[in-house]
């Protein structure tokens, strides 16, 4: 998820390049992380990363809405979703990202489209997972439909080929864009993201109560697990348990935490 209601100062377009170069040298990019809950038992079985930059001087912190489309334009979200890879794996390699009773989860690590399309990214992420000795069952990437809109013979690949590594791969904000099920008959995927314009309003929303039950069922009968976003209150846990939505995140499950907060 990258959607997010901005904090701290917003500088001009031309003001963010440097600032984001600077970032990337002095390492002032911070993880945070929001758990993903299993409605079936109430355990987290993963958090998702959220970044954040840490380089306002009255120590607020920036959101990822602030300056990702800067990002994404100049090319340099590259460099930043592997340093999130970087750093996640380096977490997940000291076994510092944990459940409530200090077992190791998975972390889910959102990939921009014009990381996705790279070809060289799967060998650098092969390489990443060998040096910090992680299990590829703790990393779930997630690829948003904008990929596909890319260039969807290389999303195909790249999906395929995270999945056989071991990782898993989650479709993000699914439902938001005009070709969503084009993507999900494309994409292989182990994971579906509902997007949270049909959670928000699902206790009072018939349609999208239809939209959310039909999802599951087609992904459960596909062989896939669904995850529902931006869940907000008990109601709709309940709605979603009924459905066989297999995990929640939102804040009702979780609010996004710094790792110290998190380690083992």
């Amino acid at each position: 998820m990258h959607g997010y209601t901005s904090i701290g100062r917003v500088g001009a377009a031309p003001a963010w390049l440097p600032r984001l170069r600077h970032a990337l040298t002095e390492d002032l990019f911070v993880l945070h992380f929001q758990p993903i809950v299993s409605l079936a038992d109430g355990a987290v079985s993963c958090h998702e990363a959220l970044l954040r930059l840490a380089d306002e001087p009255d120590g607020s912190l920036v959101r990822p809405s602030c300056f990702l489309p800067f990002a994404e334009r100049s090319g340099l979200i590259r460099e930043i979703d592997r340093m999130v890879l970087a750093k996640t794996l380096e977490l997940l390699g000291t076994r510092c990202v944990c459940d409530p009773g200090g077992a190791p989860t998975a972390v889910a690590v959102n990939l921009s489209a014009l990381s996705v399309i790279d070809p060289s990214l799967l060998a650098h992420l092969e390489c990443e997972l060998e040096c910090h000795r992680v299990d590829p069952a703790l990393l779930m990437l997630e690829v948003t439909e904008t990929v596909a809109i890319t260039d969807m013979p290389a999303a195909r690949a790249f999906c395929a080929g995270a999945l056989a590594l071991g990782c898993s791969v989650a479709l993000d904000d699914f439902g938001s864009g005009y070709g969503s099920f084009q993507y999900l008959r494309h994409l292989p995927f182990s994971h579906l993201k509902i997007d949270g314009e049909f959670i928000r309003g699902l206790p009072s929303s018939h349609t999208d109560q239809l939209v959310v039950q039909a999802l599951a069922g087609l992904v459960r009968g596909m062989g896939r697990e669904t995850i529902a976003e931006f869940v907000a209150d008990e109601h709709t846990i309940e709605i979603l348990r009924a459905f066989g939505v297999d995990y929640a995140q939102g804040f009702q499950v979780g609010r996004p935490r710094p790792i110290p907060a998190l380690a083992c």
